[in-house]
């Protein structure tokens, strides 16, 4: 460790990470655009196939977006006919985001990327769950 420098670039742990993410995200595109999506309205679209009708602000917390950067996100999704915004009855100023039938039947095609990513990366089941655990440790240290 004589050498070792703080700033160094290859002695940060954010660089790396940085890198993966984007590196994985730009694997997933080919993916996508079979799909007409990118990979934020992915992640929109993953959180609303496994419950319907959360409500925008519902929808930020699980992806970790404020209603700025959610908002085109669902317009975008809005103007492809996946989804539908509807304001709640009982109070006009919550939003509620539906699956379209169409945005429901996307979930079908969907199915097979992750095995795609799977077989992309070369990472067997074990491997990914020992990487997935390893990062959500790092992110429930960072939420607390």
């Amino acid at each position: 460790m004589e050498n070792y420098h703080p700033l160094k670039l290859e002695n940060q742990l954010c660089f790396p990470i940085y890198v993966i993410a984007k590196e994985i995200i730009g694997l997933y595109r080919p993916f996508l655009d079979e799909l007409d999506i990118t990979y934020s309205q992915y992640l929109v679209m993953m959180v609303l196939w496994e419950k319907d009708g959360l409500t925008v602000n519902q929808v930020g917390e699980k992806l970790y977006l404020d209603s700025g950067t959610l908002t085109p996100l669902l317009k975008r999704l809005e103007s492809k006919g996946f989804v539908i915004r509807k304001r709640k009855k009982e109070d006009e100023r919550v939003v509620q985001v539906f699956l379209t039938d169409q945005g429901g039947n996307l979930q079908q095609k969907a199915c097979e990327i992750p095995l795609k990513m799977q077989e992309e990366l070369n990472l067997t089941n074990e491997d990914l769950l020992e990487l997935k655990e390893t990062v959500q440790k790092i992110l429930n240290k960072i939420q607390k």
